[in-house]
């Protein structure tokens, strides 16, 4: 998805880093507790052993063990504040640790067979959330070398006096294949979910840059009607004293061309400055209102210099008495301006020749539709178009790089327009016709109401049907 040159392309840099590789997100706060949690845990399980069942093992091989993640903890505690955040270097060092602290206890209480083999997933799920991918994997094939040791290698599991508990070593097998799947499993669904909730932060958050953008400079209309409005009065008196002078040293005055000429420039200075106070979002209501094709005409302004013929319609659908027919008005949001314009800086962008715009309405909807005689969207892609960071057109087909963007472009638009009420759906032209087609469909009252009233997301957005 292209992008235009706004704030979104400047915050790019900012965006690639979160989206690609990261440093470590683990703070040490989070590492100690869980840490805690485990020394607690598993002295919970010696004392049951030991004291309620009074199964024999090394008990002594075990308390040493957990008390060196105790001290690991206590010297952490002090060392660093608490809401340090760790490198990635060291926050996979203790992961690390982790793991051959709890494969050693299971390596005294009965390795592979003992059901408390499972935790050697949780520090794999933790450093799959917290980490880049090449550590969590690393971690894990330390998990994996860890098990088949456990499967041979390890003192019986505590049972009861005179028994000796042992599984066949299939079942052992069995057991470590489980624990793999499982810990496979465990990290890629963690990692893919923290991933997405990292790049729709990202995304919102290059969301909420554009429209401040484009607010701010919609505030700019109220900024220039101020400015004409003190500056007229220096002027008029400019003019004023101009005249005087001009009255005063008479025709003949070798002065009378410079005070023509200050005369002119200063009125033309005025009626540049009247012009600004025709415009103000504020104080003009012409302005503030936009018919259907006015709007389409706003937006598609910027991109009719691409060298792709733009085609704009708008009439209501067939059949509507003359109180539906009556074209509808909306008051200038910036959301909706940039977001219109951004599906047809894409269609531009993609199309052979042509770009069309049509706007239909009726007493119950206003819908806009933007096709392009493109390729169209991928087929692939076509189930996660809107998402942030998914690129949605076949860009070796076009050869040209420029476009291969962060794949924010199409989500920014969809948000602000579905934050206006609208429904945006993207499919391509039926055969035999080709290109993409996007609609952008509202609810006629949602369409008409003032820019800050539509409240989204609080308030459900109505269905759109069009039949």
């Amino acid at each position: 998805m292209s992008m235009p040159a706004d704030s979104t392309t400047a915050a790019a840099p900012v965006l690639k880093g979160i989206v690609n590789e990261r440093e470590s997100q683990l703070r040490l706060v989070t590492s100690v507790r869980l840490r805690w949690m485990a020394v607690l845990g598993q002295l919970a399980a010696v004392a049951l052993i030991r004291l309620v069942y009074g199964f024999p093992f090394n008990i002594g091989s075990c308390l040493i063990l957990i008390a060196m993640s105790a001290w690991l903890n206590v010297f952490l505690s002090i060392r660093y504040p608490a809401r340090h955040r760790l490198s990635t270097p060291v926050a996979f060092g203790l992961l690390v640790y982790d793991v051959l602290q709890l494969a050693g206890l299971l390596y005294f209480t009965g390795g592979i067979q003992n059901p408390f083999s499972v935790l050697l997933v949780a520090p794999v799920t933790v450093a799959a959330a917290t980490q880049p991918p090449k550590y969590t994997i690393a971690l894990g094939a330390i998990v994996v070398v860890a098990g088949c040791v456990l499967i041979s290698n390890h003192n019986p599991l505590p049972w009861y006096e005179g028994m000796r508990f042992e599984l066949p070593r299939d079942y052992k097998v069995g057991a470590l294949v489980a624990l793999i799947a499982s810990m496979a499993f465990m990290a890629f669904y963690t990692w893919r979910l923290n991933k997405e909730a990292r790049q729709m932060s990202a995304a919102l958050a290059a969301t909420d840059m554009v429209l401040a953008s484009e607010q701010r400079l919609h505030a700019l209309d109220g900024l220039a009607a101020a400015a004409a409005h003190e500056l007229g009065t220096p002027l008029s008196t400019i003019v004023l004293v101009a005249k005087e002078l001009e009255h005063e040293l008479g025709p003949e005055s070798r002065f009378r061309d410079d005070l023509q000429l200050l005369h002119s420039q200063a009125k033309r200075c005025r009626e540049i400055l009247q012009k600004l106070t025709r415009k103000p979002g504020e104080q003009d209501p012409m302005h503030a209102s936009l018919s259907v094709e006015e709007l389409l005409e706003e937006a598609a302004a910027p991109h009719k210099a691409a060298g792709k013929r733009i085609m704009i319609s708008a009439h209501p659908f067939a059949g509507q008495d003359e109180t539906a027919r009556v074209e509808p008005v909306v008051h200038r949001r910036p959301g909706v301006i940039y977001g219109l314009g951004n599906l047809i800086e894409n269609a531009v962008s993609f199309a052979v020749s042509e770009v069309q715009l049509t706007a239909r309405w009726n007493a119950t909807h206003v819908v806009f539709t933007i096709v392009d005689d493109g390729h169209g969207f991928s087929p692939e892609m076509m189930d996660s178009i809107g998402e942030p960071y998914v690129t949605s057109r076949r860009y070796e087909e076009k050869g040209d790089k420029a476009h291969s963007g962060l794949g924010l472009g199409l989500f920014i638009a969809k948000t602000l327009l579905e934050r206006s009420g609208a429904t945006v759906t993207f499919s391509n032209q039926p055969p035999p016709r080709r290109g993409a087609m996007v609609q952008i469909a509202w609810p006629r009252n949602a369409f008409e109401l003032p820019p800050g009233t539509f409240d989204w997301p609080g308030r459900r957005r109505p269905e759109v049907k069009i039949g």
